[in-house]
């Protein structure tokens, strides 16, 4: 059949070549129409219980990530200078497109009894800037204990100024020209006070790791085609060779991009990382291509002759390595996550594709360039490598119970390190620890206690029940208890503006900042909550309102909290939810835990368990593909071993080096499973091919296998570590995690498929016998080697 295939592909080669360069062409136009994702994809499904609870929070509450925080720390708050200059800040914040509210220090108001209406004034506490009487404001601001641990820290002198952005902006590319424009404001001002400023919240954080996937999306693209063209030029020392190199790999490029707009998809983390990796993977294509060319030319200088064999033999090769390695990323799409099924679906189809594009351009292009001469084919007797595959099948043969022994010590030693991995993922996982972002993050939690959003909703289950005085006492009881975990941030729910109220009706009196427990003293309280006039419009007001539900049967305590991981926080929500449960009844209440903490946590597991069943998936099918081609149970067990033990290995060695296991590091296995059968698949297949050659001598054939492959294996190798290696260079820990860890597992797996692979053929010399025999399907006929032309 490839005999065939390469006969038809030289035949029409022009033909051919129309037709992948006007598809390229095509890919091209869709490529250039292709956006950068601004949403916040959640990894968790549709249907999952959690993801239709905070939906339906959302929608009666509003939005919990649209809020981002600036924090300063000075001893001079209140100084008249510094603060004016502070006022005009958040004036000029206010006054940004998209910006839907400011909550400062300046803009803070205290409540004024109105005796004649029995309703609440809302009047600000400072007015309008410039202020002459900032030691008045900083007085009366003081005396209201509603913005202690809100607004401000009076343990650390911090003081924190929150933003809300429209979030319909925050969906859209718009959304960097804010985070922007309110960064820069900030920064004018800091460096006016010579003072740090320090911003966080998700919209800072979700912008800033749209804008740095775009800018390393670009960057591994370029550093990949120059690190592989190096290594090409290296390996091959002809022009032509790297060239035509990439140009396949840069049509892959083309067409991984078009895939993404064609069906409909975005830039995001996940799918930046597709372009460099088609480059990774595309390049051992060529490399066993034009070193099976340039050996087959070496050895009978006829050059349609070596083209035709080159397809011939390494037809088969090139499809199952490309099918196994796509069926690798391909797997992801049978996940619920949208993250994972964009990115499975567009790597696998297009790392496909590289197959067809390789086995089209490279016999085509060549048919027409001159043969390689001796300085391209000089390779083939590189002196080091022979000399380390001469040591290496000397090994083989003459050391094989020391290659069995030391890979039982080590896999004892990796299962060790397995069961000391912990699973663990925090929001900012990605951001390295001396990030800026990391690190005002940190900040916030240690001045503010965090500000990852976590949302409690009390269903009292009866229109206006949360105007009880029974159930405000119990949310009040709540919020106190909750204001005990270090690691939560000061709750803010309606009882907060019923305390805020009940101190304005008691003349301003912060002793006074309490529920009321007397029936008759609520009767008097409560309804001045109604603010007055205009002041519905207020931020005090749009807060108040924001906490209950239209028919005032549920209501929600809103707290920030730290970014504890996904380890801590199910642990912490346990011994909340016995205290919650002794506070409201379940047969007359329903609480539920909601918000970006907890979806992160449930989107976190979900990764996880989806790349673990898609891992098994994965070898369901790449060995279902092993099962196929070789047709042997035997084979099937020695590739098991063989591409285990480096995933083994790896996973070990994360467990002795603290590595948690989150989505990224897992992502890793399945990725690596998917290219280190690779190897095992091109060494097998030549196996099996020169089996018949050697009068099914299993030594001789072995010997002559790591002599013919070992050189491809290892340049091959080389690229694609080189190439993943790139990855470590990323500024998001998940993508270093992914090339520095891809990038071991590779090299494991090019050592036990030069090592162990041969030593457990030798040791089922004698099982496998002579049942090899059946191997002309993978050959073409020397004879049939010409072609009309």
């Amino acid at each position: 059949m490839w005999h065939n295939i390469a006969a038809f592909i030289i035949k029409f080669r022009i033909a051919l070549l129309v037709i992948l360069l006007s598809i390229t062409g095509i890919m091209g136009y869709y490529a250039m129409q292709v956006k950068l994702s601004y949403e916040f994809t959640s990894a968790v499904p549709t249907d999952n219980p959690k993801y239709i609870e905070y939906q339906k929070f959302r929608a009666e509450f509003g939005e919990d990530g649209n809020l981002m925080a600036i924090a300063v720390k000075t001893k001079d708050f209140f100084a008249p200078e510094f603060f004016n200059d502070y006022a005009l800040l958040v004036k000029k914040i206010a006054k940004v497109n998209a910006v839907e509210n400011v909550l400062s220090v300046p803009g803070a108001i205290a409540l004024v009894k109105d005796t004649v209406t029995q309703k609440l004034k809302a009047m600000p506490i400072a007015g309008t800037p410039p202020f002459s009487n900032v030691d008045s404001i900083k007085q009366t601001f003081l005396s209201l204990p509603f913005y202690k641990g809100l607004l401000y820290n009076p343990d650390s002198n911090a003081y924190l100024m929150t933003v809300w952005i429209q979030k319909d902006v925050l969906n859209s590319k718009g959304r960097a020209d804010v985070i922007n424009e309110i960064v820069r404001l900030g920064n004018e001002f800091g460096v006016k006070h010579n003072i740090e400023m320090h911003y966080s919240g998700l919209p800072l954080i979700r912008t800033e790791m749209a804008m740095r996937v775009q800018h390393e999306m670009r960057l591994f693209l370029i550093l990949s085609f120059v690190l592989t063209a190096v290594i090409l030029a290296l390996f091959f020392r002809s022009v032509a060779a790297v060239i035509a190199s990439m140009l396949v790999v840069a049509i892959g490029v083309i067409w991984s991009v078009g895939t993404i707009e064609l069906l409909g998809y975005k830039i995001t983390l996940l799918t930046a990382l597709i372009p460099p990796l088609v480059v990774v993977i595309g390049i051992p294509n060529c490399v066993y291509l034009l070193n099976r060319y340039h050996f087959e030319y070496a050895k009978n200088p006829n050059k349609m002759r070596s083209l035709l064999r080159m397809v011939d033999r390494m037809g088969i090769v090139t499809f199952f390595t490309n099918l196994t390695a796509g069926i690798g990323f391909g797997v992801f799409f049978f996940t619920k996550s949208v993250l994972l099924k964009e990115f499975g679906l567009v790597a696998g189809i297009n790392i496909l594709g590289l197959f067809f594009i390789s086995l089209v351009f490279i016999p085509a292009l060549f048919s027409f360039l001159p043969p390689p001469n001796v300085r391209h084919t000089s390779y083939l007797e590189s002196g080091w490598i022979n000399k380390l595959l001469e040591k290496i099948t000397k090994w083989v043969f003459s050391h094989r119970t020391w290659i069995y022994a030391f890979t039982i010590v080590v896999c004892v030693f990796s299962v060790w390190g397995v069961m000391r991995l912990k699973n663990d993922a925090h929001i900012v996982d990605d951001l390295p620890k001396s990030d800026k972002i990391y690190l005002d993050l940190k900040f916030l939690e240690n001045n503010f206690k965090g500000i990852m959003p976590l949302q409690i909703v009390i269903d009292t289950r009866k229109k206006n029940g949360v105007a009880s005085l029974e159930v405000l006492g119990k949310m009040d009881k709540l919020c106190k208890y909750l204001e005990t975990y270090p690691e939560i941030g000061r709750p803010l729910a309606i009882t907060e503006g019923i305390k805020f109220a009940n101190q304005a009706y008691f003349g301003g009196d912060p002793i006074y900042y309490e529920v009321p427990e007397d029936p008759i003293q609520a009767a008097f309280v409560l309804p001045y909550l109604r603010t007055k006039g205009g002041d519905n419009n207020s931020m005090f007001s749009k807060l108040l309102h924001s906490f209950v539900d239209s028919t005032k049967s549920k209501a929600r305590i809103s707290v920030n909290m730290a970014d504890i991981g996904s380890h801590r926080l199910p642990i912490m929500l346990g011994k909340i939810k016995p205290e919650v449960d002794k506070i409201f009844d379940s047969t007359k209440y329903k609480v539920t835990f909601t918000g970006t903490s907890v979806t992160f946590l449930e989107g976190s597991k979900f990764i996880v368990n989806s790349l673990r069943d898609s891992l098994i998936l994965a070898f369901l099918f790449i060995f279902g593909c092993m099962v196929a081609v070789f047709r042997s149970w035997r084979i099937l067990v020695i590739s098991i071993i063989v591409n285990i033990v480096p995933l083994l290995i790896t996973a070990g060695l994360m467990g002795w080096m603290g590595i948690r296991i989150k989505p990224s590091t897992v992502l890793v296995f399945s990725v690596a499973l998917g290219i280190t059968i690779d190897v095992t698949i091109r060494f097998l297949v030549n196996f099996k091919q020169e089996l018949a050659q050697h009068d099914d001598s299993i030594a001789d054939t072995v010997h002559r296998t790591i002599r013919d492959t070992g050189l491809s294996i290892i340049y091959t190798s080389l690229i694609l570590v080189a190439g993943f290696g790139v990855f470590a260079l990323s500024q998001f820990d998940g993508t270093k995690s992914l090339g520095y860890l891809t990038s071991i597992t590779l090299l494991l797996a090019m050592v036990t498929n030069l090592t162990l692979l041969p030593a457990l053929l030798l040791w089922m010399d004698k099982v496998i016998e002579k049942k090899n025999n059946a191997v002309s399907f993978l050959m073409g006929e020397d004879e049939d080697d010409v072609i009309k032309m």
